[in-house]
């Protein structure tokens, strides 16, 4: 079979198991049943199964990661439909943004030197805790890999859903920005997703601290890069 040929069925195949399994988690809400854990475990397998190369899958599935810069663009729309909440606690969602930034380094830098994490590897967990489109972006400044970058932000949102609910039933908070704010600083969209089943309010923070963070994260990675040497 020609090269493109598979290279295309690849393609088609990556769409059509997220949208069946899109479909299977919106009807038996899972954690373990989440399009990007099942849909990526399906592809590695029939990756691995016919021995196809990475780079003939990534062929035609480039155009997919290609629709990262249009959906960074589309963030502006939650932006302009929040823009009272952002009046009302732009200050807020700032410190937080700062906050989550700061947290996320900081544990970065104590992993890597607690377990000996090779350069490469480090500068790519750096920007792990904001969304695919922004971490690519600032891993790109910081010295990183944008596969292993992706890889960990899908890690970091996995355990921001496990673990999310559990640490906030845990901690005293109030307010519904101080309930969502943390989702979308610390698990970017899987945070999203889970700040929305706990209310609107909490659901539109968590997008607006998600936003803020990966532009922030973005404009501030050269001079992170520079300081961490």
């Amino acid at each position: 079979m020609q090269a493109w040929l598979i290279s295309l069925l690849f393609l088609l195949a990556t769409v059509g198991l997220f949208y069946a399994n899109q479909a299977v988690y919106k009807r038996y809400k899972r954690v373990w049943l989440m399009p990007a854990i099942v849909t990526s475990l399906l592809l590695i397998g029939l990756v691995q199964v016919t021995s196809t190369p990475y780079s003939l899958y990534f062929q035609d599935a480039h155009w997919l990661v290609w629709l990262l810069g249009p959906a960074t663009v589309a963030f502006a729309l939650p932006i302009y439909q929040n823009r009272h909440l952002i009046q009302k606690y732009w200050l807020a969602l700032c410190l937080g943004s700062v906050a989550g930034i700061v947290v996320s380094i900081a544990t970065t830098e104590v992993l890597v030197k607690a377990l000996h994490i090779d350069s490469d590897i480090a500068r790519s967990l750096l920007a792990r805790s904001v969304s695919t489109p922004f971490a690519v972006e600032a891993s790109a400044h910081l010295g990183g890999t944008a596969q292993l970058t992706g890889l960990f932000v899908i890690i970091t949102g996995l355990f921001g859903i496990v673990l999310g609910e559990v640490i906030l039933a845990l901690l005293p908070l109030r307010s519904r920005v101080a309930k969502g704010a943390p989702f979308g600083a610390a698990a970017h969209g899987f945070g999203l997703s889970i700040a929305r089943a706990v209310g609107p309010e909490e659901g539109a923070v968590a997008s607006l601290t998600m936003i803020f963070s990966g532009v922030l994260t973005v404009v501030l990675a050269p001079g992170i890069a520079l300081l961490l040497g």
